[in-house]
């Protein structure tokens, strides 16, 4: 969980630098189209496998949980959009909930998602606003993602990206700004590392842990991401936390803490 969080913010960490050139929306369509090109040369899926519709829910739900997760870090803190954003999760976890321990845990987690709200809200209200969506769409990833991960994980990742992918392509199109002064190589350059960093290696490790652990459990564990997410914004973007978001922070780990059995 910790490998897949690390390199999933580490190809945020990236993604951010992009966002003075591009949209958030359209470098995070980049980010699963790119993802999506690499595991079609890997799995190589049958055709009829593109006839999933579980696949297509997982990749539209991945691609538009990225979408508004970039928009949000375009606005917030990595470390602040992820802990707000681990609110879909929460909502999962009680799904699975059924000892006082457990609801102990989703409330903490809770109370420490609250204590970031109120740190950020009057002065970054609409990415907030994208980190609970990102939040919203996360739940249903994990949901669905927990599915699929029992039957043809790889498959359906593949298939999955790859159908969002095309789905969205007309409208980066009509989106995609005009003056953009990047070379092309350099973008695609960007692209692939993006999916690789932020598609291929999170999202398959998500499927091996997912398999292992079960949704109510999982969605718990993705409290450690904060904590990774809060280090390398301020490692590598220079994005130093408030004291009440650090307590926010913390707050949502104790929750990992207090759940594992």
């Amino acid at each position: 969980m910790i490998a897949s969080g690390v390199s999933l913010y580490a190809g945020a960490a990236v993604a951010v630098g992009l966002f003075d050139v591009l949209p958030p929306a359209i470098v995070a369509w980049f980010r699963i189209s790119a993802g999506a090109v690499i595991l079609l040369v890997l799995v190589r899926p049958r055709l009829r496998d593109f006839r999933s519709v579980p696949a297509l829910i997982y990749g539209l739900a991945t691609m538009g949980m990225n979408m508004a997760f970039y928009e949000s870090i375009a606005r917030l803190p990595l470390g602040t959009a992820v802990a707000v954003e681990f609110l879909g999760p929460v909502l999962v976890a009680a799904l699975g909930s059924r000892s006082a321990r457990d609801w102990a845990a989703l409330a903490l987690a809770t109370v420490g998602v609250v204590v970031i709200s109120g740190a950020v809200w009057s002065t970054a209200a609409v990415g907030l606003g994208f980190a609970l969506l990102a939040g919203g769409l996360w739940a249903v990833y994990i949901l669905i993602g927990t599915r699929i991960a029992t039957d043809t994980p790889r498959t359906s990742m593949t298939t999955g990206f790859t159908m969002a992918a095309v789905i969205a392509l007309p409208f980066m199109v009509w989106w995609w700004p005009a003056g953009v002064d990047k070379p092309a190589t350099t973008l695609l350059g960007l692209a692939l590392g993006l999916g690789v960093l932020s598609a291929v290696i999170p999202y398959t490790l998500d499927q091996v842990v997912m398999r292992m652990a079960g949704s109510a459990y999982f969605a718990l564990l993705q409290a450690l991401l904060p904590v990774v997410a809060a280090v390398l914004g301020a490692v590598a973007l220079g994005q130093w936390l408030s004291v009440a978001e650090v307590v926010g922070i913390v707050l949502v780990v104790a929750a990992v803490a207090l759940r594992r059995p």
